[in-house]
């Protein structure tokens, strides 16, 4: 895997962000242990009211509603990570179930609390939510209960024609 980081300066709050240029498939990224945590330790040297902003790029492909798509995500890493989870966010527009247009994800790893057991814990790391992501595009395409439940209908409604406007997203915004 290569990454080139750069720190960007200090914005409102003392907010840095460091930026990760990273084209991967997931499964190479997941054989790695290091995963991005060299990103994180760039970061652990500035004052506790900073906070970690990695930007991956995940390219998913060979399977699935959105396979050739390359999705953008940011992930912010608060002070308070492993004890509370990073915020992620999809920065591709995507048609999905699970992802708004606006990028918010329903995903229960990410969230502090869950019912079912699955959400976040402090033994969780930043590989377990690449995972996470990963599922999304795979087995955990949740139409059930979905975050994105107009999309979640239009699936129900008809099959091919939501996997029409899936490629139609991955051809304007996905590639």
């Amino acid at each position: 895997m290569k990454s080139d980081p750069q720190v960007e300066p200090s914005g409102p709050g003392g907010l840095h962000r460091v930026k990760v240029a990273v084209m991967l498939t997931l499964a190479s990224k997941l054989k790695r242990d290091d995963g991005l945590k060299g990103s994180r330790t760039s970061a652990t040297t500035s004052d506790s009211t900073r906070r970690v902003s990695v930007r991956d790029k995940l390219l998913v492909k060979d399977e699935g509603y959105y396979q050739g798509g390359k999705f953008q995500f940011e992930t912010e890493v608060p002070d308070a990570y492993n004890m509370v989870p990073p915020k992620v966010k999809c920065l591709t527009r995507i048609w999905h179930p699970n992802i708004t247009e606006t990028g918010e994800i329903c995903l229960s790893l990410l969230r502090e609390h869950s019912i079912d057991g699955t959400g976040w814990a402090p033994t969780r790391t930043l590989k377990d939510v690449v995972w996470g992501l990963n599922s999304l595009f795979t087995d955990l395409l949740n139409f059930d209960d979905p975050l994105n439940i107009e999309a979640a209908e239009h699936h129900l409604r008809d099959k091919e024609d939501f996997r029409n406007k899936v490629d139609d997203y991955i051809k304007r915004y996905a590639r």
